[in-house]
């Protein structure tokens, strides 16, 4: 994906493998056959700028780089983005950072 590839920095909040894994049966191989809603998807994982774990917990949305809105909560010491926990913050890289989930976000539909 080109967004990626280019300077950022960008904020990912990235799924783990057992997140895949709790999509319903049959889910991955049809986005992969639906290049365009993958895209999307993948895209919905992806806010522009920088943004450190200490400044996440203080947010209360983000616009991601696929247009639409991540709701944002901290409380009780745990981070929600969307539905899904973050487990791992601060994942510093050349373009930016990534923070850890553990459920796939989905877009909401009619951005």
């Amino acid at each position: 994906m080109d967004t990626l590839k280019s300077a950022g920095p960008f904020t990912v909040f990235a799924p783990t493998d057992e997140a895949f894994a709790k999509l319903p049966a049959g889910t991955v191989e049809g986005l992969l056959k639906d290049p365009a809603k993958l895209k999307d998807i993948l895209l919905y994982h992806v806010v522009s700028g920088k943004v450190m774990a200490g400044s996440v917990v203080k947010m209360k949305s983000a616009k991601t780089v696929e247009g639409g809105m991540v709701k944002i909560q901290a409380m009780g010491g745990k981070v929600m983005v969307d539905n899904a926990a973050v487990v791992k913050t601060d994942i510093l890289c050349d373009n930016g950072v990534i923070h850890v989930i553990d459920t796939v976000i989905m877009p909401k539909t009619g951005k």
